[in-house]
């Protein structure tokens, strides 16, 4: 069985929905992938469907009645890869912004020691195509925000393209996380590292989705910079088990 599962969350994505996958399956590694969508009323989940015929132990679909979150959809995608013993799990987006071929670079820098790899837009300087200026301001400037917060070192906090070990995704109490939105992708990376997790962010060049529409907003926006302060403070009065693997070894490299 593959140990790689990719898990991208869909809504109205008919456009590059066929397109990903089609990518996704051709890359060299074999990739299984979980499309959980949303109830598109484009037919996202019909297209996926005919998919299945010609992926039929490789591709899987979750249906859900109406939004119900970003978060919420990759909550389900952990569990259900967890459950099934992925070793890496990945977050991606269906509208090419996020590359396929980084699938390969981010599995890889796991297998090198990594227990998150996060592709990064902005770990060599402001890798994004098709933005305008004010939303690459705004994005880069979250990121300087949060890390100000919480205090992680991660470049790219809002980033929403990334690879798992299945350590970290059995570690972390799923039921506990508390958003759905934009500041999912916050609060996950928080978490591992609050639980001593290695984090490792991988270059990539973002692009813009130039089929489909994108589903960001001003109130989503919102939702992480007040989501951070609230989360940095309930971070005060909770316990974060350490991984053991990490204790393990500072404790070789002290001796």
């Amino acid at each position: 069985m593959p140990d790689s599962l990719v898990i991208i969350p869909t809504y109205n994505e008919r456009e590059n929905i066929e397109r990903i996958l089609h990518k996704v399956f051709s890359l060299m590694h074999d990739f299984h992938v979980l499309v959980i969508d949303d109830g598109s009323p484009d037919g996202t989940a019909e297209i996926v469907k005919t998919l299945q015929v010609i992926y039929p132990d490789t591709l899987f679909l979750h249906q859900r009645a109406g939004k119900q979150g970003l978060g919420t959809a990759y909550i389900f995608g952990f569990k259900w890869a967890v459950e099934r013993h992925y070793d890496f799990i990945y977050e991606m987006d269906a509208d090419f912004s996020h590359n396929p071929d980084d699938l390969l670079r981010l599995r890889q820098a796991c297998v090198d020691g990594a227990d998150v790899a996060i592709g990064s837009r902005y770990i060599n300087g402001v890798n994004v195509i098709n933005w305008p200026m004010s939303r690459v301001m705004m994005s880069y400037f979250a990121s300087v925000y949060v890390r100000f917060i919480t205090g992680i070192n991660v470049q790219d906090a809002t980033a929403g393209f990334k690879c798992y070990r299945r350590k970290v995704l059995e570690t972390i109490k799923l039921d506990k996380i508390e958003f759905v939105g934009y500041a999912f992708q916050i609060e996950m990376k928080f978490t591992a590292i609050k639980h001593g997790f290695k984090v490792v962010e991988v270059p990539i060049i973002f692009t813009d989705r130039r089929q489909g529409v994108s589903k960001m907003s001003t109130k989503i926006f919102q939702e992480a910079i007040l989501g951070v302060v609230k989360m940095k403070a309930s971070s005060w009065f909770r316990k974060y088990p350490q991984n053991t693997k990490a204790k393990k070894t500072k404790t070789l490299q002290n001796n």
